[in-house]
């Protein structure tokens, strides 16, 4: 009988029994389960279990986690339930039977829209530096723009549009590419059926309203009649075609002999793809865009706008957290496909903004706190910048309180927002340079929101923080000689909520940080002893310090699953090691090939005679050895 048999045998029950247990896996700290019935798992029991730490469910996975002995944990209720084990891969796929279906919309959306992010981005910033060149009456008494007046500024605009063009007419392209790269298919197969929706031998989608139904060109097969349409910057007609694309491959390299495999199914998946497309899936994914669209307009821009604006700017911040904001990447571009504009958008920006200036006022509040204002300081930039993760997991969420001062001012500001009827012309451009994108006769009005968006954030947050904020909180402390931890890679430093992973950035094993490293070999952030190591993975290990603080560093996220392939131990159990030691050696290149981050993990499992005085800097560049990163007195 193994150490934790009685324990194991005991969660075997509490989870629903063994016919319960879909898929079982662990990582180096938690079981991971997929569960036939989620329902069925005593969750207050498992988590009154001496040897639990708590539990999570994530991605339709029940974790549940042990700590730094799972491994062994593992095997003793691998024996007792007399089943074998399962990658961690298997794991996820068995867990989707738990995921409902808004989650799996919400995760498919995110996972489209993301990598086409950057190139959003970049053409918001160029449609706004176009609107100040050509939109802006500000010469000759307000009767002529900069391009009106100047030959290079109107040729440079024009030329600008070529990228403009490129990244909001062409976007079915890149929403069909990375469809089939989410998917697993033929990706170039994806993009040339985005250049079918977008063609320049169909009528250029933009020209549909004003063309004649008997003047739209037709494929005329002699039984039937087809429109000629091309879907520039449609969104729903080309998820459509490019799911059907996906499905087509899979079937037809699944029926189709090995022999003929590589003609058949890629003539045979994107021509049956291009005509549902043209034929039934773009009118129809046109149509379900134009409804959705519509809706959304008529809450903006109809009676009950400022209760919507206000609904939209105060719960935004908090669908960041959960991923659902993702949803509004493709309701904007509709919009803005159907109105030649989009009114969430500004919303958007005025939240990032308010979760800014709530940040702005921490920083007014910890002035005196140098260490505070490390992480302060940048997370307010960034956050103005469009970037919020940093300020609302950083600094806002830890507090509380300025989290939701800024939901208010969000909310304020976005009532005057759509009683006002401010759009943008494009998205991507976030925070305060978010005025680019918005159209020129909407700017002022714009200017006005983002005034409140600061006021109200700041003026609330220092208001309500000079009450809960203590002495020991607001100032720095003093005493005792300060004991420090070091950088153990290079890299950025960043806050644990920002890692991705329920476990790690819900701080359930403990407070810490995380770094995204430039270089591949983990040092020691402080003397200690090697406590913890995983022979089998080599991918984790665990340190005791002075004052019985206990540390765990953990290289990438979900890399247990690599077996120890690009990990090699520099140490021993029980070593000795000093600040600055080798701890492990790793190859980020292949933790990339196996499809995991490369951030690595420090967390602070036992805080021991630091407890509750332990201070994180994040948001920063760190040199290994060298950057301080936490302390505490």
């Amino acid at each position: 009988m193994g150490k934790y048999t009685q324990d194991a045998m005991e969660l075997l029950r509490l989870v629903g029994g063994r016919e319960n247990i879909a898929a079982v896996s662990h990582c180096m700290t938690r079981m991971r389960f997929a569960l036939a019935d989620p329902s069925k798992a005593d969750i207050a029991a498992i988590e009154a279990m001496k040897v639990v730490k708590g539990s999570f469910t994530q991605s339709g996975q029940f974790q549940v986690i042990i700590g730094n002995t799972v491994a062994d944990f593992y095997n003793d209720f691998i024996a007792a339930a007399g089943i074998e084990g399962m990658s961690r891969d298997a794991v996820k796929q068995a867990a989707k039977q738990n995921q409902n279906v808004l989650q799996r919309i919400v995760t498919a959306l995110a996972e489209i829209f993301a990598p086409l992010i950057p190139a959003i981005i970049t053409g918001g910033l160029i449609l706004g530096f176009r609107n100040c060149i050509d939109s802006l009456y500000l010469f000759e008494n307000g009767t002529k723009t900069l391009c009106d007046i100047s030959q290079f500024w109107a040729g440079l605009d024009s030329f600008l549009w070529l990228i403009g063009e490129a990244v909001f007419h062409m976007l079915p392209v890149g929403i069909c590419w990375s469809v089939t790269k989410k998917m697993g298919t033929t990706q170039m197969l994806g993009i040339v059926l985005g250049l079918t929706l977008v063609s320049g031998q169909l009528l250029n989608a933009y020209a549909v309203a004003g063309t004649a139904a008997a003047d739209i060109p037709k494929w005329d097969f002699g039984f039937a009649r087809v429109n000629m349409i091309g879907y520039q910057a449609q969104v729903i007609p080309a998820i459509l075609a490019a799911f059907t694309l996906v499905y087509l491959e899979k079937f037809l390299r699944k029926i189709t002999p090995q022999v003929v495999s590589m003609i058949v199914v890629p003539f045979g998946s994107l021509l049956l793809a291009v005509m549902a497309s043209h034929f039934v899936l773009g009118p129809v994914g046109w149509k379900i865009g134009s409804a959705v669209s519509a809706v959304v307009y008529a809450g903006i821009t109809g009676p009950v706008k400022v209760v919507f604006g206000a609904l939209f700017g105060f719960v935004y911040a908090p669908l960041v957290i959960t991923g659902l904001h993702h949803m509004s990447n493709a309701i904007d571009l509709q919009l803005i496909a159907d109105y030649e504009g989009t009114m969430l958008w500004p919303m958007i920006a005025l939240s990032n903004i308010a979760q800014g200036s709530a940040v702005l006022g921490m920083i007014a509040l910890q002035r005196k706190n140098a260490e505070a204002q490390e992480v302060n300081v940048p997370a307010c930039i960034s956050c103005y910048l469009g970037v919020t993760e940093p300020a609302i997991f950083g600094v806002n969420l830890k507090q509380g309180y300025p989290f939701v001062c800024g939901m208010i001012g969000s909310a304020l500001a976005a009532i005057v927002c759509v009683a006002t009827s401010t759009t943008a012309n494009a998205i991507g451009v976030g925070g305060l340079p978010g005025i680019l994108s918005i159209q020129p006769a909407s700017m002022l009005n714009f200017a006005i929101c983002m005034a409140i968006a600061v006021a109200v954030p700041f003026t609330l947050t220092t208001m309500v923080g000079r009450r809960k904020l203590t002495a020991v909180s607001a100032s720095p402390q003093s005493g005792a000689a300060q004991q420090e931890l070091k950088a153990f890679l290079s890299g950025k430093a960043i806050s644990l909520k920002e890692v991705g992973d329920g476990v790690f950035s819900e701080g359930i094993m403990g407070d810490g940080l995380a770094i995204v490293p430039t270089d591949e070999v983990l040092r020691a952030p402080a003397d200690a002893e090697v406590a913890v190591l995983m022979e089998d993975s080599r991918h984790a290990c665990g340190l005791k310090l002075a004052g019985n603080v206990e540390i765990l560093l953990h290289i990438g996220i979900d890399t247990v699953d690599m077996a120890g392939d690009g990990f090699t131990y520099l140490v021993s159990l029980g070593q000795q090691v000093k600040a600055g030691d080798a701890l492990i050696r790793f190859d980020r290149e292949k933790i990339r090939q196996a499809g995991h981050p490369d951030t690595t993990v420090c967390v602070v499992t036992e805080e021991g005679e630091a407890a509750g005085s332990i201070l994180y800097h994040t948001g920063m560049d760190v040199k290994a050895g060298e950057s301080v990163v936490a302390a505490w007195r």
